[in-house]
């Protein structure tokens, strides 16, 4: 039963939103991930897919994108995206499948270890970073330590660690996200969010002994990355 994990579907069934605007990397992007997906995830396989899932602005929006991610194999952990405005009642998410899970303050057993992470915000530091992220920043930190101390008071040892943004800024330098993956003692965390034809910005990098990797959609080359 093993793990895979991507980011950044950007699906848009529902609403016109084509992805290919952004140049040849997104040209039928949906029907490369789908095609990779059935060759390589199996039903007994789970797959965590890191925010920016659907173009929806409305869970009737979205719907149509997370039943498509449903009809393929395998179980699905969800993380949010900021491009996710959907995504408000996580009660009423649950509810759509039984294969679908939708983290936020809480994780997801796997194979005897805790799936955990959260949403995430730009960082200190970086070179968009205004006051007023300051607040969300500390907010999503709650939420990720959250998710974590939950895997922890459950027994969990072993800790995988899943954000939409990256933990850190442009410079890697650490971050309140990093102080608290290593406070919890992670070995690895996979993030989304970043986007572009420099292969640079994809290069895992590690920030107090912990190894952080790259999992967007278009980075990936629309291909779920097997983690374990």
């Amino acid at each position: 039963m093993a793990l895979y994990g991507i980011a950044d579907l950007h699906l848009s069934f529902s609403v016109d939103k084509p992805m290919d605007i952004y140049g040849p990397a997104w040209e039928n992007h949906a029907e490369r991930v789908a095609e990779a997906w059935r060759r390589d995830i199996k039903e007994e396989d789970t797959i965590v897919v890191a925010g920016d899932i659907s173009w929806g602005l409305k869970l009737a929006e979205a719907e149509t994108d997370l039943r498509w991610i449903d009809d393929l194999p395998g179980t699905k952990v969800f993380i949010k995206g900021n491009h996710d405005p959907w995504w408000t009642s996580v009660s009423k998410l649950s509810r759509l499948s039984e294969t679908m899970h939708f983290l936020q303050n809480d994780f997801f057993e796997y194979e005897g270890r805790a799936i955990c992470g959260s949403r995430g915000w730009l960082c200190p530091g970086s070179s968009d970073y205004k006051a007023h992220d300051e607040k969300i920043y500390l907010r999503e930190q709650l939420r990720l330590r959250a998710s974590l101390k939950a895997a922890r008071e459950q027994g969990f040892e072993e800790l995988i660690g899943f954000m939409h943004y990256p933990p850190t800024n442009e410079k890697r330098e650490a971050s309140g996200f990093t102080d608290i993956f290593e406070e919890f003692g992670l070995k690895n965390v996979y993030y989304g969010h970043l986007h572009g034809d420099n292969k640079e910005i994809g290069k895992d990098f590690s920030i107090g002994g912990i190894t952080y990797s790259l999992i967007s959609c278009d980075f990936l080359d629309c291909v779920p990355k097997k983690i374990l």
